[in-house]
């Protein structure tokens, strides 16, 4: 009975390492899917973001270690903190988010499925305004929440999201009006991300190659700027628990005054399945 209930347990887990590669083309790098990371497991992600910065005119950067909680097939949990030398002359840390998302529609079939979900984020950040691009990735203190929609069919998976932006730093509420610095935003993603590689599966050791190209743009509501970003990207991810991004951010269009028009994205996360059952 007992190597029954232990072949049972290993074949669950192996479903759910298989179910996890079948949508590993909705792993976007830039944005998040409405699908959650596999029930009960923990992930632990490390990624580093270069630009030239255009105030300082040397290569900055962004280090930003996160954990992330599938605690059931409909919620998750983020937990981030970022250290970078965006704002100051050496790497010092300067801020931490906590990301809370519940999927609440699923129209799942095979090998296609639509599903939704809600988020809400909330971050602080030690560093001043200093740019008009509103952003809760280390840059800002805030709240975020919003909207995600995503739709796959074999192979391609498109999403998209929409959120409002609102950030709650000191000098939002000045003692003279009109504030310098806008504090609120509108921002939406399109994402697109294809599986290239393997053509077919035989085995969840497989190693995947998915492309992505992700549209990022935000609207601010109180000064009335705005930028669009185009990011392209490539992933791999190998024994299905293990993921490499390398991502390129670009502009398209933008009026506002922003920290770069360009920056590269690198990170690595790795899954542990099964962690927070308490049958292991």
């Amino acid at each position: 009975m007992n190597q029954l209930l232990k072949s049972i347990s290993t074949l669950l887990v192996l479903l759910s390492i298989f179910s996890s590669t079948v949508i590993a083309q909705e792993l976007y790098v830039f944005s998040e899917p409405a699908s959650n990371m596999p029930s009960k497991s923990i992930s632990a992600k490390y990624t580093l973001k270069l630009l030239e910065g255009e105030h300082s005119g040397r290569t900055e950067q962004r280090h930003t270690p996160e954990i992330m909680f599938g605690l059931n097939k409909k919620w998750m949990i983020h937990v981030t903190g970022s250290f970078s030398d965006m704002y100051s002359t050496g790497v010092r840390w300067e801020s931490a988010k906590l990301y809370a998302k519940y999927r609440f529609l699923s129209n799942d079939e095979v090998h296609k499925h639509f599903r939704m979900a809600a988020f809400l984020q909330g971050s602080y950040s030690r560093n001043d305004a200093y740019y008009d691009e509103l952003s809760l990735d280390g840059d800002q203190s805030g709240i975020q929440y919003g909207i995600i929609a995503t739709q796959l069919v074999n192979k391609l998976a498109v999403s998209a999201t929409l959120s409002n932006v609102q950030v709650l730093q000191p000098s939002r509420w000045p003692k003279q009006s009109p504030p310098g610095y806008p504090y609120q935003a509108i921002d939406y993603t399109v994402s697109a991300g294809y599986l290239l590689f393997p053509r077919n599966y035989t085995s969840y050791k497989q190693t995947n190659l998915n492309l992505y190209v992700e549209l990022l743009g935000q609207k601010t509501y109180d000064l009335k700027r705005y930028y669009t970003d185009l990011a392209p990207a490539i992933q791999l991810i190998f024994n299905s628990n293990a993921k490499l991004n390398i991502g390129y951010r670009f502009e398209l269009g933008s009026d506002m005054h922003r920290m770069s028009a360009q920056s590269w994205l690198i990170s690595f996360e790795r899954t542990f399945l099964n962690a927070l059952s308490k049958n292991k």
